[in-house]
């Protein structure tokens, strides 16, 4: 396995495009972090610091950070796309079968670099997290900074199956804009499904239950926006509705399940490919 990692890391490193975008991948996400020490001035009268609010104490900050900077992974999303587009374009991958690295290691080698990178984004939002946290909350019992942490498990599965469903775009389309492309299509595709599925079923509950098991859609709803949940903490009494944000098993099995999916269809396109 490191092997193959170390592989992809060379073909990456090698390109000064990719350079790029997997630096400021894993530098954007921080940019959320920064609101903690932003303070808006009304006109003279008082000043907000956002830190102050409470949105970065523990527990909710796990919800919080890893919600907006799972927003940033299309940026390595261009990189995932692209190491499928330059094998072609650049008659790598061809080079490497002649080499002796078969086909599954090649898709391995592709999955085990989307799983590293996904590794080191989830720790480096998990350490600075905890470090903000640190600064901000009130709460030092190890039994509240550390529950919820599942958000972070739950990020890192979002970015490994979402990076799996880039790498099966870039293999069936070989091109780096039609992949990316075809994430907006499977977007409106996702929508239209639903649609369609509330005229059939007449109820708008069941037809997003329908909807939660899509790709994108199961992916997103691992990690729900925490803009309600905000909302129901500081004005518990003006909010009525019943709100699940919680991290659940079977979505994280639905995703995980999409994952591999892509995988061995990304398997089989090449296999099957007259290279």
């Amino acid at each position: 396995m490191l092997r193959l990692v170390k592989l992809e890391l060379q073909k990456l490193w090698l390109n000064k495009v990719s350079r790029i975008l997997i630096f400021v991948s894993f530098i954007l996400p921080f940019t959320v972090l920064v609101l903690s020490s932003i303070k808006i001035n009304f006109f003279g009268f008082f000043t907000l610091e956002l830190g102050e609010l409470g949105i970065f104490n523990f527990p909710i900050i796990w919800h919080i950070t890893t919600f907006f900077a799972s927003y940033f992974k299309f940026f390595f999303a261009i990189v995932v796309v692209s190491m499928i587009g330059n094998e072609y374009s650049n008659k790598t991958l061809k080079q490497n079968l002649i080499d002796g690295l078969s086909k599954k290691e090649f898709i391995l080698s592709k999955f085990y670099t989307i799983v590293f990178f996904s590794l080191c984004a989830t720790i480096l939002i998990g350490v600075a997290s905890f470090f903000i946290g640190l600064y901000y909350s009130s709460y030092t019992e190890a039994s509240i900074i550390f529950r919820e942490i599942e958000f972070l498990l739950a990020y890192f599965i979002k970015l490994v199956g979402f990076f799996s469903l880039c790498l099966f775009f870039g293999m069936l389309l070989k091109r780096s804009a039609f992949a990316l492309g075809f994430l907006f299509v499977l977007y409106i595709f996702e929508w239209l499904f639903f649609w369609g599925a509330y005229e059939i079923l007449g109820s708008g509950d069941a037809a997003f239950r329908v909807k939660n098991v899509l790709p994108l859609e199961s992916m997103y709803k691992l990690i729900d926006q925490p803009i309600q949940r905000i909302v129901m903490t500081k004005f518990p009494e003006k909010t009525d509705i019943a709100y699940d944000y919680a991290v659940h098993w079977y979505e994280i099995a639905i995703v995980l399940g999409w994952s591999a999916l892509f995988i061995f269809l990304s398997y089989r396109l090449l296999k099957k490919r007259d290279l």
